[in-house]
């Protein structure tokens, strides 16, 4: 009888525990997608153009922009309407850094003469030192970089079709493209550079031991002082 009780209560504090530690991740991963995604609405009062195949133009009105996928050096940004329903185009985007970060969402325009659409550079989240430097295809670089008379990113014109495809997740085959594409920039003299050139990088950071907001330390944390609790639990169930 005793072994049975002292079965039903170890069972019961396992069951608890595991059930707490679930409860934690899911926490846990809900953050992390909150904090990396960068999901962003914007209202444009005019039409504004986008990287695509020529010259993608988008209506003024009610956009998304979100981060489908980040890696150290090349982001994929994608741009939908209002309600999500319909992506305009999965974006590649390097990594630009600015000196000051500001609390609202901040995008970056190349000029353009009147009555021509603002070609979108770079998409700064709040908050965020470095932003998003968006490529375009190759031709459309050369002609912006003359128009606006700065560098502008690109991509070769054979891979720029994977922009417009209707992608979902970041493994499939039009990502994986442009993750892999070469990347480099055209000045408006019609001389080709390598990005570093044109594009400011993050400054390099060093090691700290004081724990980064939204990092996984405090989860790591409560998951050990719960794991503490339920081991003096089941020594005093035992010592019964």
């Amino acid at each position: 009888m005793f072994a049975r009780n002292l079965s039903k209560r170890l069972n019961r504090a396992l069951l608890f525990a595991f059930g707490t530690s679930v409860v934690c991740l899911m926490f846990s991963g809900t953050a992390l997608a909150q904090r990396w995604d960068k999901k962003t609405t914007v209202k444009f009062s005019a039409p504004v153009e986008i990287p695509g195949v020529g010259a993608q133009v988008l209506p003024a009105g009610t956009y998304v922009f979100r981060l489908l996928d980040s890696q150290s050096d090349r982001h994929i940004v994608q741009v939908f309407n209002k309600d999500e329903s319909h992506i305009f185009a999965t974006i590649l985007a390097i990594p630009n850094y600015r000196l000051r970060a500001t609390d609202k969402t901040v995008m970056t325009f190349a000029e353009r003469s009147a009555g021509s659409p603002q070609a979108i550079r770079a998409w700064f989240y709040p908050g965020d030192n470095s932003g998003q430097e968006f490529v375009y295809a190759k031709t459309r670089a050369v002609e912006l970089a003359k128009i606006t008379q700065q560098p502008v990113l690109y991509i070769p014109d054979e891979i720029a079709v994977n922009i417009v495809a209707p992608v979902k997740t970041a493994t499939e085959r039009p990502v994986i493209a442009l993750k892999e594409a070469p990347v480099m920039a055209v000045k408006p003299t019609g001389e080709v550079v390598a990005v570093t050139e044109v594009v400011e990088a993050p400054p390099v950071q060093t090691a700290t031991l004081l724990p980064k907001t939204s990092s996984s330390l405090p989860l790591l944390s409560l998951m050990g002082l719960l794991s503490i609790a339920i081991g003096f639990s089941l020594k005093a169930l035992c010592a019964r």
